[in-house]
């Protein structure tokens, strides 16, 4: 067997926006955001579920899972790959815009339910070991929460390093199969239960037809390009900071040294050398 990555936001939304996803939605729910006791999810509706169709000719962009509870609280879900300009602004732009957007004009604010915003990264966001970070509305000195109708969590998954033997809660399993099924070819024995059963399933390849494929690879081709690009670009980065470096060592040795012992000294040619000595005369 072969599994998806659901890592990429396709087959996140395939796994955990279909309509078929309900259980397991409220499964994962339950065990990333640990609802107090009693304010379990026990049921939820699944805003815009993932169809096929609705994917086709769509530019690559972000597809979040949304859903209601049975309680009216929203959440949003979203699976982030690439740590591009402007990522954590979006995130707490799309929880306000999901708390403003529930009243039409002239509705009392008393309606407003809770938006909470679910982000799961696979890459680190924060100076910190934790793997979940969880950010409210507080006083800034004495850390009294204002409401609580707003909430932000965070899972980077690049510090979620346990293995199969040593995965203890639901929480673990299930933040094991987000960063690990699209390399495994058996569902693991520790995660065959319900319904992460259910979502090893939904991510099998061999049910998916050629269509489904050819979208699921595109999304890894956009994601390879695009993390080519940007350590491209951190690569570029460096060096002209390096370059930067060098010329200023270059020149306060240049009354000191000839041209051969700075560019010696420095890494720099001596052509370049003999130029920036030319430039400051």
């Amino acid at each position: 067997m072969r599994f998806l990555d659901v890592k990429t936001d396709y087959a996140f939304k395939k796994v955990f926006g279909s309509v078929e996803s309900k259980p397991i939605l409220i499964s994962f729910l339950n065990a990333l955001i640990g609802f107090p006791v009693g304010k379990e999810v026990t049921d939820l509706t699944i805003v815009d579920p993932y169809q096929i169709p609705l994917l086709q000719g769509m530019k690559d962009t972000y597809v979040d899972v949304k859903a209601t509870l049975a309680d009216w609280r929203e959440v949003i879900i979203e699976m982030q790959v690439l740590n591009v300009k402007g990522f954590e602004q979006r995130i707490l732009y799309n929880a306000a815009k999901s708390y403003s957007r529930q009243l039409r004009e002239g509705e009392d604010y008393t309606l407003l339910n809770p938006v909470i915003a679910l982000t799961l990264t696979d890459f680190t966001l924060f100076e910190t070991d934790a793997v979940c970070s969880r950010f409210l509305l507080l006083e800034k000195e004495r850390f009294i929460q204002y409401r609580d109708d707003i909430e932000l969590i965070f899972f980077e998954l690049p510090k979620f390093t346990l293995n199969e033997g040593q995965l203890a809660t639901i929480q673990d399993k299930w933040l094991y199969f987000i960063k690990n099924a699209g390399r495994l070819n058996v569902v693991p024995q520790v995660l065959d239960e319900a319904p992460i059963r259910e979502a090893f399933a939904i991510a099998n390849t061999a049910a998916m037809s050629q269509e489904d494929l050819e979208q699921q690879e595109r999304r890894h081709d956009f994601i390879r390009l695009q993390r080519g690009s940007q350590a491209k670009a951190f690569e570029d980065g460096v060096a002209k900071g390096e370059q930067v470096k060098a010329l200023a060592v270059a020149r306060n040795l240049l009354l000191m040294l000839d041209d051969a012992a700075i560019a010696s000294a420095t890494g720099l040619p001596v052509d370049a050398v003999a130029r920036l000595r030319t430039e400051t005369q």
